[in-house]
């Protein structure tokens, strides 16, 4: 019985995903807690579950014959870890969702894990990230809002695009030991309490990929519960590994799921003026200098869909 379930969900990243395991088991063997694996593979064309198999034999691996997305993948592996509404005697106290693009320090899934357990009120922690080359990677954010569209689409100066205008917490509080609360945390690191998917639910399958964590944080915090970031759990994430794949199609998934996010949570005025700045800002985009032609027409079907909306 592992005190953590951590879940992956992976698609055609098998190189990354194989040093995402081997760094996770690295550092909860040597700091634990005790840990079980489970990796989610999305049909893989490259390998990947094939791969992790022989590499690490103690790794469950569910090999899906469809790309799930990360939202229904996640929920996949949360359900093979015992955890719904229905969770079983064996359980673990909680999950971790980490994404397979990313490095982990040592000690972070420790620091992740004891700053969920020692205060019952915590819900949901995230790790503090890097890039690749080490520099700062915001891990949290507020919840998005009108001024976020408006930094998104219209010239704004660089001080606003970095602070709480844009959703984003100073640099300073990262640079500390303590956890800070926060409205949600990237989606690469998402350690759970098992309470809180036991009366929340998981990620709202209608997301296929993006927002998924922001709608389900929404909800954990509507819930009662609190969310931190932990500065002390340090994990490098290399960012868009699997959605860079495939750009123009990855705009268009980002953007759907925006306007079911704003759709879910935002008043109705709030959503009409939100597809307003959606269209003007589409629009705006279009009139870049040599923008590829495939790019472009995402840019066009996003607005389409704002209008219709």
């Amino acid at each position: 019985m592992a005190d953590l379930a951590v879940v992956i969900v992976t698609w055609n990243v098998r190189k990354l995903a194989l040093e995402a395991v081997r760094s996770l088991l690295a550092d909860v063997d040597a700091h634990g807690p005790s840990t079980q694996v489970i990796v989610v593979d999305c049909a893989s064309s490259d390998n990947t579950a094939e791969a992790i198999a022989q590499a690490f034999p103690r790794v469950q691996i569910i090999a899906s014959p469809d790309n799930l997305g990360f939202g229904r993948g996640n929920n996949l592996g949360i359900r093979a870890a015992g955890v719904s509404d229905e969770t079983r005697a064996d359980a673990p106290k909680a999950v971790y969702l980490l994404n397979p693009d990313t490095i982990t320090q040592p000690g972070a899934t420790r620091a992740l894990y004891d700053t969920l357990i020692r205060d019952a009120a915590v819900g949901l922690v995230g790790a503090q990230l890097a890039y690749g080359d080490g520099s700062f990677q915001h891990s949290a954010f507020g919840f998005p809002g009108l001024r976020q569209l408006w930094v998104e689409f219209f010239p704004t100066p660089g001080r606003l695009i970095e602070g709480s205008f844009n959703g984003r917490y100073p640099h300073r509080l990262y640079q500390q030991s303590q956890p800070f609360p926060v409205d949600c945390v990237l989606g690469a690191t998402m350690m759970l309490r098992r309470e809180v998917i036991e009366q929340t639910g998981m990620f709202d399958e209608q997301f296929f990929m993006y927002c998924e964590e922001i709608d389900w944080a929404w909800r954990i915090r509507k819930a009662g519960w609190q969310v931190l970031c932990a500065p002390s759990a340090r994990v490098t994430h290399l960012g868009g590994q699997s959605t860079g794949q495939v750009r123009p199609q990855s705009v268009v998934n980002l953007w759907t799921s925006r306007l079911q996010l704003f759709r879910k949570h935002y008043p109705g005025w709030k959503f009409a003026l939100a597809c307003r700045m959606i269209v003007a800002g589409m629009h705006r985009k279009l009139r870049e200098p040599n923008l590829a032609p495939e790019v472009a027409n995402a840019y066009e079907m996003v607005a389409r869909m704002a209008q219709r909306s």
